[in-house]
């Protein structure tokens, strides 16, 4: 078992994550423009729970549902017998709106704490892209939000962001856990779907940011009726169209 936490600290506040999350994942599932076979199948998609500043970060009994949910990206149905193989690929979320990094905001148990790794995402650093990845539009160091005055983010916007009380900010805790029980391949296997992982984040990310200002108006309502039209969308792709997607490195 591979775990790992990807932290992503993001110029907007925890309720404007709420729908430009939403928003950037119901026109990423269009992009990936699946079809034939499984392709991609929306299942559900659910704002981030914010993790309030006075939060406990110790598990709940009563409510696990404070500690983690599900993260809201659409999921790909596949089978997990693969060669007798057992797999399993949990994803998890929290935001916050400290700018100081939180330990341990899952609850994790000290043992699966101890295991995890931590990796800090940058979605202001170009070099982090690999070039066939890289597309002006969605690249922070030069976007600017004509809506909100935002950007571009330049070499120590974090900084800037901690010093700036009136820009909204964030730090988005994705916990990732891989387990594919295969001898021989069992951790080449976790490493590469972790290394997609952050990947994907990285990505998502940037475009969510120079996206802002086709979200940070809508409101929930907008939201839920642009999913459902992306759902239809999908489920036609993937019975009419051939297999489609986003190439591994």
């Amino acid at each position: 078992m591979l775990i790992k936490e990807f932290r992503i600290v993001l110029p907007i506040s925890v309720e404007e994550y709420q729908v430009g999350q939403l928003y950037a994942v119901a026109e990423a599932s269009k992009n990936i423009e699946a079809g034939g076979g499984e392709g991609v199948e929306c299942w559900s998609m659910s704002p981030m729970r914010r993790m309030e500043e006075d939060e406990t970060l110790s598990p709940s009994l009563s409510d696990p549902s404070s500690i983690r949910r599900p993260i809201s990206f659409p999921l790909v149905q596949s089978s997990n017998t693969y060669m007798d193989a057992r797999f399993m690929i949990k994803i998890e979320e929290r935001g916050t709106s400290l700018m100081t990094e939180q330990e341990n905001v899952h609850g994790l148990d000290k043992s699966a704490w101890d295991a995890t790794e931590i990796v800090n995402i940058d979605i202001g650093d170009r070099s982090c892209i690999n070039q066939k990845d890289y597309k002006a539009e969605y690249d922070p160091a030069i976007f600017k939000s004509e809506r909100t005055g935002r950007g571009p983010l330049g070499p120590d916007w974090k900084k800037e962001l901690a010093n700036n009380p009136d820009c909204p900010h964030m730090c988005a805790y994705k916990l990732v856990t891989v387990e594919f029980k295969q001898m021989l391949v069992q951790g080449k296997i976790e490493s590469f779907i972790q290394k997609v992982e952050q990947r994907l984040f990285n990505l998502f990310h940037r475009q969510l940011f120079c996206t802002i200002d086709n979200w940070v108006h809508l409101t929930m309502d907008d939201i839920r009726r642009m999913e459902e039209e992306t759902k239809k969308e999908l489920d036609e792709m993937r019975q009419n169209d051939e297999v489609k997607g986003m190439a591994a490195e």
